[in-house]
C-alpha cells in the first residue's frame, strides 16, 4: 500500500470540553508529523457542556484541518463514529476516543502497521489502566468475541483502531442500528493485525459508560454477530428434557422398588427442579425477546442518527 494515503482521525464527543484542547493539539501535531494528508472530524454526540462551542472554534481556527459533525442528541459512541465515517474521506480511517486515555501519538504505529497492507488494525492497551471490574468484563467480552467470530484480537473494546477505505464503506452499508464497530469491521476484512499502545489514567472528566451502558453493550455486541444464544438454548432445552426423562424413569422405578411412601418424600425436590425449569424458561423468552426487539427495530429502517450540522470542509477529496 501507498505510504502517501490520505487519514482520516475520527473522534467522537461527548461532554469532553475539560479534554478538548489538548486532544485537538495533540493530534494536530500527529498529524503534521505523519507527512501526509490529514483531517480530523470531531463528532459531537449531543454534548451538554461547551464542546459543541469549542469544535466550531477549532474548525474556524484551522480551515481544511478539522471538520466537525453534530448530532441532534446523544446517540451512542458507536452511532456518533458511523456518523464521522460518513463524513471521512481518507484512504486510512481512524477512530480515537476523545478522554486522552489513549494518546493521540499512538495513532502514528496504526497508520505504519496499515501500510503493511492491513485491513484492519486494531490495538492492546498496555498497561490497562481501568478497575478491575472493567477490565475483567473486557477479558469475557474479548474471549466471546473471538470464538464466535473466529477472529482473535485482544482488546475489542479499545476504540484506538485504523480500517480500510473499503471496510468503512462496507460498514456504511449496513443498517443494523445495533453495532459493534470492532466485530463488524472484521466481519469484512482480509488481513487484521494487532499492536500494543499506551493507556493512560483519564486525567480529566468521568467516563461516560456506566454499569447500565456497559451491560447494554454486552448485549449489543451479543446480539449484533451471532445467533449463537437462541442454538445454545435450543442444545439445553433438549439436554433439561432428556434429564427429566431420566428423572422420571428413575423415580418411577424407585417407587415400585421401596414404595410409595418413598417417592411422597421427593415431592420438594420435583418442586425445585420445576422452579429451575420454570427459570430457564423465562431467560429464554427474555433472550428470544432481545433478538425479537431488535428484529423489530431493524426492520423498521429508521436512521441510526440525525445529523443537526457539519461544520468546516475538508482539504481532502471526496472518494
Amino acid at each position: 500500500m501507498s505510504a502517501s494515503d490520505s487519514v482520516s482521525i475520527v473522534i467522537p464527543v461527548f461532554n469532553e470540553e475539560a479534554n478538548l484542547p489538548e486532544l485537538i493539539r495533540r493530534t494536530q501535531a500527529v498529524c503534521r508529523n505523519l507527512a501526509r494528508s490529514c483531517e480530523i472530524i470531531l463528532v459531537d454526540d449531543g454534548s451538554r457542556d461547551a464542546s459543541r462551542d469549542l469544535i466550531n472554534r477549532s474548525v474556524a481556527a484551522n480551515p481544511g484541518e478539522i471538520v466537525g459533525v453534530f448530532l441532534n442528541r446523544n446517540y451512542g459512541q458507536h452511532a456518533a463514529v458511523m456518523a464521522g465515517f460518513a463524513q471521512a474521506r481518507g484512504e486510512i480511517v481512524v477512530t480515537l476516543d476523545a478522554d486522552l486515555q489513549n494518546p493521540p501519538e499512538e495513532i502514528a504505529p496504526l497508520v505504519k502497521k496499515m501500510d503493511e497492507g492491513m485491513d484492519v488494525v486494531g490495538s492492546i492497551r498496555v498497561p490497562r489502566r481501568d478497575s478491575l471490574f472493567r477490565r475483567f468484563s473486557s477479558f469475557l467480552v474479548n474471549k466471546m468475541t473471538a470464538q464466535v467470530t473466529g477472529v482473535v484480537m485482544h482488546d475489542y473494546g479499545c476504540m484506538l483502531r485504523s480500517y480500510r477505505r473499503g471496510v468503512v464503506q462496507a460498514m456504511l452499508q449496513c443498517h443494523e442500528r445495533s453495532t459493534f464497530i470492532p466485530v463488524l469491521a472484521n466481519s469484512f476484512a482480509r488481513r487484521t493485525a494487532e499492536i500494543e499502545v499506551r493507556h493512560e489514567q483519564r486525567r480529566e472528566g468521568a467516563s461516560k459508560y456506566s454499569l447500565w451502558k456497559l451491560i447494554n453493550l454486552q448485549f449489543d455486541l451479543l446480539t449484533s454477530i451471532t445467533t449463537l444464544p437462541l442454538r445454545l438454548l435450543s442444545i439445553a432445552g433438549v439436554l433439561i428434557s432428556l434429564l427429566g426423562v431420566g428423572l422420571g424413569a428413575l423415580i418411577l422405578i424407585l417407587r415400585f422398588i421401596w414404595g410409595p411412601e418413598w417417592a411422597a418424600m421427593g415431592v420438594f425436590t420435583l418442586f425445585a427442579i420445576l422452579f429451575i425449569f420454570v427459570g430457564g424458561q423465562f431467560v429464554a423468552m427474555g433472550v428470544m425477546g432481545e433478538y425479537i426487539g431488535r428484529t423489530y427495530t431493524d426492520v423498521r429502517g429508521r436512521p441510526r442518527y440525525f445529523v443537526e450540522q457539519i461544520v468546516g470542509q475538508s482539504r481532502l477529496k471526496a472518494p
